[in-house]
């Protein structure tokens, strides 16, 4: 069927560019169209908007009627003359980053962009192979009686020519490049290290909790990795807490749950983390074999300010509370914010107000 698709693709785009045009397939479900006698851009353009119509109009097979989108990526000619299907690629690219079913000129910015990114992915590798990574713990305490009971594991990478690069940056490019799987078993056995060492230092009642990104809440290796990092630190399962996302939940609900509850048969605690950011229905909340929820720091920063965040962050807590879930409260940063989520009943926080991440010792 897949074949048969393609052959009413390269027919439509044969018939759109018929003339002093050529059409060619250049492997799996990409074409390239060379376009000669166009004058301008704004004809390219025109085209580019034909191609999209034709190729959204339903295929018709002898089973089923399949629906498809086409992504387009555009260079000119003589300005991108040197590498035109190079560039081309890169604008049809950034198409599909930006939704699919759309067109996108190639812009020398936008090479220079690629750049920027191949050379961050290439030292982010060798960071990866050095594991050079410095950890910050951030405390979490009890608003209760102020005691510290766990801390989070925060990942730093300290480029000797960029400075410190955000997790904001390095985490998103690690997760599209695979690499994110490597860094995450890495972090995973450091982290499990560190808690061993607290314990045999007499402080055997902290928790350590550590992020799992999407990719890696995913990945078929999880328990493996998360088992072995727990038996060679010797670290007793009950205290690492594993936080999650919503979104990376939603992606596969069911294999989702089934992850979940093999993490939780390990011992390992488990948190879901920026809770009420997501898309995760309630329905689903109590299928979910997790211990702890983690308001996000996006409701706490304005919880004594805007109604609406407040009454978010209140009904996370009363949530929790119905479900006999912990809460825990992420960038708490003034006295009040902490008052404020003390009298509504919240268990745990942690923020810039109680201690900023540190290094462990």
């Amino acid at each position: 069927m897949g074949d048969e698709i393609l052959r009413m693709a390269a027919t439509r785009l044969a018939h759109c560019s018929r003339g002093t045009n050529t059409a060619a397939h250049l492997g799996g479900d990409a074409f390239a169209i060379i376009c000669t006698e166009l004058g301008h851009g704004n004809l390219v353009q025109s085209m580019a908007q034909r191609l999209i119509e034709a190729m959204t109009k339903p295929f018709m097979t002898d089973d089923e009627t399949i629906r498809a989108t086409a992504s387009i990526g555009i260079a000119l000619f003589p300005g991108d003359a040197d590498q035109l299907i190079k560039f081309a690629d890169m604008a049809l690219h950034q198409a599909k980053a930006s939704g699919r079913n759309r067109y996108h000129i190639f812009s020398p910015a936008m090479d220079e962009s690629v750049r920027r990114r191949k050379g961050l992915e290439d030292d982010l590798r060798r960071a990866i192979d050095d594991e050079a990574f410095t950890f910050l713990y951030q405390p979490q305490l009890r608003l209760g009686d102020g005691q510290v009971y766990g801390a989070e594991a925060l990942v730093r990478w300290n480029h000797p020519d960029r400075g410190l690069v955000s997790p904001a940056d390095f985490i998103p490019l690690a997760e599209c490049t695979s690499l994110i799987r490597e860094l995450g078993h890495w972090v995973l056995r450091t982290v499990c290290v560190q808690g061993r060492a607290w314990a045999d230092a007499g402080h055997g009642d902290l928790r350590i909790a550590v992020n799992l990104s999407a990719v890696e809440f995913m990945s078929d290796d999880l328990l493996d990795n998360v088992r072995g990092a727990l038996a060679e630190s010797g670290l007793q399962p009950q205290k690492l807490e594993l936080e999650i996302t919503e979104s990376a939940i939603m992606e596969d609900m069911e294999k989702a749950i089934a992850t979940m509850q093999g993490l939780r048969e390990i011992g390992a605690r488990l948190a879901m983390d920026d809770f009420g950011t997501g898309f995760s229905s309630l329905a689903y909340l109590k299928r979910f074999p997790v211990q702890a929820l983690k308001i996000d720091r996006s409701f706490v920063k304005e919880i004594l300010l805007s109604a609406e965040d407040a009454a978010i962050a209140n009904a996370v807590i009363s949530l929790g509370q119905s479900l006999k879930l912990e809460v825990i409260a992420e960038g708490v940063e003034e006295l009040a914010q902490a008052d404020h989520l003390r009298q509504a009943g919240c268990d745990s926080a942690q923020g810039f107000y109680f201690g900023r991440p540190v290094p462990p010792a």
